[in-house]
């Protein structure tokens, strides 16, 4: 109801206004029926605005996918939260037996070889160079 949907916005002023006339008119006695009905314009035509951008969202996404573009940033691009967090919980709870077998066979270097390694494909999956299910990369 902010910029994105001023004609949304004139319409629910209209029918406020138009809504408070009536009260004038009819007096208090018939308000919550008023109420009521002003509520469920509101109710009608936010959902429709929103079935709208939903709607056009899901037409945008179709239409990316269809021509193998990728989702602009912040647009899920590199995997949504839990994806992302989930991969480095699961890095962090394997490092633990990879630097135990690190220390046990290569002490101090192979420890510092095996946290390169886990830094590092934790840095190749926040920048998205692992490729998604049906997220296709731009060449491919």
């Amino acid at each position: 109801m902010t910029a994105h949907d001023p004609d949304l916005k004139i319409d629910l002023r209209k029918d406020l206004d138009a809504t408070l006339q009536t009260r004038k008119e009819l007096g208090p006695e018939y308000e919550a029926a008023l109420v009521d009905g002003f509520l469920e314009k509101v109710d009608e035509k936010l959902d429709s605005a929103i079935d709208r951008r939903v709607r056009r969202n899901l037409a945008e996404q179709q239409m990316a996918a269809v021509r193998g573009v990728r989702p602009r940033p912040g647009e899920g691009g590199h995997g949504t939260f839990g994806e992302r967090f989930g991969f480095a919980a699961i890095s962090l709870v394997l490092a633990i037996p990879l630097s135990a077998i690190a220390v046990v066979n290569a002490q101090l270097p192979g420890l510092i070889v095996c946290w390169a390694g886990i830094v590092g494909v934790n840095a190749l999956n926040v920048t998205g160079f692992f490729p998604r299910p049906n997220s296709p990369r731009n060449g491919e």
